[in-house]
């Protein structure tokens, strides 16, 4: 169905060939993955609300500048914007600047795990929302496993936090904030329906999220916290050509081309490079624990996810885009 939709939207296209499949997955797989690294190194530099901020003004403009460029329609009725920036508040601010700061204190695999169990968050309050769908047993199957591995996952740390080093206890609570979310965001965006391209949509939410962090870490006196250096312009730029445009645009493209079932495994393969990049580039060290909190997450994530698509179809191009973990 999204394969359809999406011709219909796009009869220009032209087929896709093997070489630019796999080229995508490698870029969506690689890329999204690699973000929890790149914020990890950036968190260090920067504070949260303007590497955030930063990140999405860069690259939502660059986007947008983009869409002008092809001929797509960028404005729309105030109330249709105002959709856009309160989606874009949700999904892209409160989750991001959430992870931005998580990552001062946890490690990035263990970020990307807790972060990875979006998908079991959104199914739960879509199935408990007026005239929601019910999980088929496979869905129950990869629900249950993957709360039980959060809770293996999160374990280790929650007894280090309980010892006395609040700030992970901190640390873990505002990653569940912004799993939480972006859970919002992701149904905000659902239910609105908004008749707005796709990239069009991402610009915007971009640009409205970008403004809003700056803005409010100017107000607070952060900037002198920003420190122009090696690490920060590397992490900024991954983050922005990397993670924004680059993994984006080849997520789109595999929608157009390949059945959404098979591009949904990105939301258990990223976790796995975002821990692999972990262990290698800043010696991460998880423990036994999060190792079996990881499989079980990633499992489970396989089964809710190959579940809804089977049981409900496929989604809009936009409304697959919000189910995104927040890189």
């Amino acid at each position: 169905m999204a394969n359809s939709t999406l011709h219909a939207a796009h009869p220009e296209r032209k087929a896709a060939t093997t070489a630019s499949i796999v080229l995508a997955f490698a870029s969506v797989y690689f890329f999204w993955g690699s973000t929890y690294t790149a914020i990890r190194i950036g968190a260090a530099e920067m504070p949260a609300l303007l590497l955030a901020g930063t990140r999405f003004l860069i690259a939502g403009a660059i986007l947008l500048g983009w869409c002008r460029w092809r001929g797509l329609r960028l404005f729309w009725p105030p109330k249709t914007m105002l959709m856009l920036s309160l989606i874009g508040f949700f999904l892209l601010s409160v989750s991001n600047v959430s992870l931005v700061y998580a990552e001062k204190t946890v490690p990035s695999g263990l970020a990307s795990l807790v972060l990875a169990v979006i998908p079991l968050f959104v199914a739960l309050a879509e199935m408990l929302l007026p005239g929601g769908e019910p999980l088929p047993v496979r869905g129950w199957l990869g629900m249950a496993l993957g709360f039980a591995g959060l809770a293996a996952l999160v374990w280790p740390s929650l007894r280090i936090g309980l010892a006395g080093n609040h700030a992970l206890l901190w640390a873990i609570a505002t990653l569940l904030t912004g799993a939480l979310a972006w859970t919002v965001g992701s149904l905000l965006a659902r239910h609105a329906r908004l008749p707005v391209n796709c990239f069009v949509a991402a610009a915007w939410q971009m640009l409205f999220a970008g403004a809003f962090s700056t803005a409010l870490g100017t107000a607070l006196g952060q900037w002198p916290g920003f420190h122009v250096n090696a690490a920060s312009v590397g992490s900024q730029t991954w983050l922005i050509t990397g993670g924004s445009l680059v993994g984006y645009s080849a997520y789109i493209y595999l929608l157009e081309h390949v059945p959404v079932a098979k591009v949904s495994s990105y939301a258990y393969v990223n976790p796995v490079v975002a821990v692999l990049l972990g262990i290698f580039l800043l010696h991460e060290r998880p423990e036994r624990a999060e190792f079996a909190g990881m499989a079980g997450i990633v499992v489970a994530v396989f089964l809710l996810t190959t579940a809804r698509v089977k049981a409900k179809g496929s989604l809009r191009p936009i409304e697959e885009l919000e189910q995104m973990p927040a890189e």
